[in-house]
């Protein structure tokens, strides 16, 4: 047995596996039950023979401190270009890379040799040698997380239309980016996302990130209806029971999780209409990763007129809040009369930006950030660029 972040701390069994029906998860070695309650006909893919799996990964442990940058999926299969970025990982203080195997289009980046992902058209094999590529990088001692987009997904909205958020008139509602939505209350959404996400650890990811665990923001809230959701329930408690079922369906898995939440649940208690808490989450993951990205908070935030040009001021703030609170959380749950005693409570890694939005950054504007981060007593960080064009000397060098 192996030990690994905080609560998750079994490794599990490889070799052959017997895959009966749709609602038992195979792949790369590992099957297990998933419950599922889909229409009839949904995911009705069947397997009787045995299968030869590959044995499982041997995973790396969460490096101390991570540092990381963000990879998309068609970069990373793409030799010419993910190589480019490899190297700056080897000639850098970067010792992690985050790769999307689910991103805003709903498609899955690689074979899961899950039947039910398949059977819903989901797989887009955009990185058909995942499994050696993460080899490649786990013997460069590179630590891989997989970035998993969960609630915004148009693909699936196109193969479950009776669990996509809606108008008024029926239709698929869409936000300003003309992305379509599942209804955060979906429990065959929660179930398809673990299916997902037990794909990714098999076929080798360190680590779990999810991303747009949330309800929807921007669009035309006026005309919004969900088929699942009631509508009593608190935003926040929805978003809240997604992560405890996340918790406790991937808790035998020997990998850590981490939680992408807006960066201004550091500071603000209520839910931001999206139904995401700081102490709500931290009790089902081992890393919240705040997108603290100054370019995202609106002109006057803390008294800044343009936040994005104070690239310090605003994650020193936002991370100094944000650990406070945390250990607040941490005294709580320390009582023997809380409903949280005995949990670990997630450590803060933040999402640093290195892009231009709101100003140009450049490599003294990221290296504030990051300065910002040791200053509030933490030491890990994970950098983003959509573009996986990364500003390289504002990075230490080897």
């Amino acid at each position: 047995m192996i030990s690994y972040s905080q609560s998750r701390i079994v490794a599990a069994a490889g070799g052959t596996a017997v895959i009966a029906a749709a609602v038992v998860l195979w792949g790369f070695g590992r099957y297990a039950e998933v419950e599922l309650h889909p229409p009839e006909g949904y995911l009705a893919a069947t397997v009787s023979e045995m299968v030869s799996v590959p044995p499982p990964p041997v995973h790396l442990p969460t490096p101390s401190p991570v540092y990381a940058i963000y990879m998309s999926s068609w970069v990373a299969g793409t030799p010419s270009f993910r190589e480019n970025l490899v190297e700056f990982a080897h000639t850098s203080e970067i010792n992690s890379i985050v790769i999307d195997v689910k991103d805003y289009t709903g498609k899955v980046a690689f074979k899961t040799g899950d039947a039910a992902i398949e059977a819903l058209g989901s797989e887009e094999n955009r990185v058909p040698d995942m499994r050696a590529f993460i080899d490649g990088l786990h013997k460069n001692n590179i630590y891989v997380i997989a970035r998993i987009s969960v609630f915004q997904d148009p693909h699936m909205t196109s193969r479950r239309s009776d669990i996509a958020i809606k108008r008024g008139d029926g239709s698929v509602w869409k936000d300003r980016k003309g992305i379509s939505w599942i209804d955060p209350a979906s429990k065959d959404m929660w179930a398809y996302i673990v299916r997902i996400a037990r794909a990714s650890e098999a076929v080798g990811f360190d680590e779990l990130n999810f991303d747009y665990v949330r309800f929807p923001s921007d669009g035309n809230m006026n005309d919004i209806k969900f088929p699942v959701w009631d509508g009593i329930t608190p935003r926040s408690d929805v978003i809240a029971n997604f992560f405890a079922y996340l918790d406790t369906k991937l808790s035998d898995l020997p990998v850590p999780i981490s939680l992408d939440l807006f960066g201004m649940t550091m500071t603000n208690t209520d839910d931001l209409n999206i139904g995401q808490v700081l102490e709500k989450a931290a009790p089902y993951a081992d890393y919240i990763a705040p997108m603290v990205y100054p370019s995202h908070y609106p002109n006057g935030w803390n008294n800044l007129s343009n936040p994005a040009a104070y690239p310090y001021e605003v994650i020193h703030y936002a991370m100094t809040e944000g650990a406070r609170r945390l250990e607040v959380l941490r005294d709580l749950v320390a009582s023997t009369t809380s409903l949280f005693y005995g949990k670990q409570i997630a450590n803060l890694r933040p999402w640093i930006q290195d892009f231009d939005l709101g100003a140009d950054y450049t490599a003294d504007m990221i290296r504030k950030q990051k300065q910002a981060i040791y200053d509030v007593g933490l030491d890990s960080w994970m950098a983003w660029d959509p573009k996986n064009i990364y500003t390289k000397e504002a990075y230490k060098t080897e």
